[in-house]
């Protein structure tokens, strides 16, 4: 039997990255798994390549309506909801001065609005299942230890932070068997961070360099790295553990 059997899971970000390998890792695992993306051709595509364990669903994060109906789309095509993994998310440079104001805006819109309105939406319907239910958010090194040069992103993935927290307290508070933690990734090898890679002002090498540097590990990390965390979150191995933050970033929170 599987970590996931039984479980059922809306994940947002769920066509590619992290959220995508989570889904292939949730469906391998006995799991059911709704793919929430804006990419709504290419999380269908992957969910095929899945099984029937797999749909997928069209999300903007940043429209309560749609996360609404994403969770009503799961709860039609799987009976129920278990699992809430918020993985869609943005990252872009800018310091406080300089940061282009519609960078902002869509940083908090979509990494802290977004993960909010799932919650929103999702809870009351993993409360319904009757099971032991999770919420897994997705912060980032940088939500712990800031940069100076990315001002929208680590504002909006420190509230992620401290949202996770309220709602494992709100939850244990009520006495609703849903846990919510957060794991916070350093910089992974996914398609945001190749963006970054091709960004120009340095070779891709150069560029990959100084993003491994950046983790005493000395590299970047795998999305089935961070995707096991997410995992070990979402099952009963983690069943007494909620309101955590989980690093998966090669040490970089610590450094000195």
């Amino acid at each position: 039997m599987g970590k996931m059997t039984g479980k059922v899971a809306l994940i947002s970000g769920g066509a590619e990255g992290i959220g995508g390998t989570v889904a292939a890792l949730f469906v391998a695992e006995g799991g059911s798994v709704m793919l929430g993306d804006l990419q709504l051709d290419k999380a269908k595509a992957h969910a095929a390549t899945l099984g029937p364990n797999a749909d997928a669903v069209q999300l903007d994060v940043r429209d309560l309506a749609q996360w609404e109906a994403a969770v009503a789309a799961t709860l039609a095509r799987f009976g129920k909801l278990t699992t809430l993994c918020n993985i869609a998310g943005i990252s872009e440079p800018g310091n406080t001065v300089d940061v282009d104001l519609d960078s902002w805006h869509r940083h908090i819109d979509i990494n802290l609005t977004g993960s909010f309105y799932g919650c929103r939406a999702a809870l009351p319907a993993l409360a319904a299942s009757g099971e032991d239910a999770t919420i897994v958010n997705i912060g980032s090194m940088l939500a712990q230890r800031a940069s100076g040069n990315m001002a929208a992103y680590c504002a909006s993935k420190a509230g992620v932070t401290h949202l996770t927290k309220t709602v494992a307290l709100d939850c244990a508070e009520r006495g609703l068997k849903i846990r919510a933690n957060a794991v916070h990734p350093g910089a992974i090898r996914t398609p945001m961070y190749n963006r970054y890679l091709n960004a120009g002002g340095a070779t891709p090498e150069q560029i990959e360099a100084v993003m491994a540097s950046a983790h005493p590990m000395g590299r970047v990390g795998e999305p089935d790295e961070v995707a096991r965390a997410i995992l070990f979150l979402s099952c009963e191995d983690s069943s007494f553990t909620s309101g955590t933050d989980l690093n998966v970033d090669g040490a970089s929170a610590i450094r000195s």
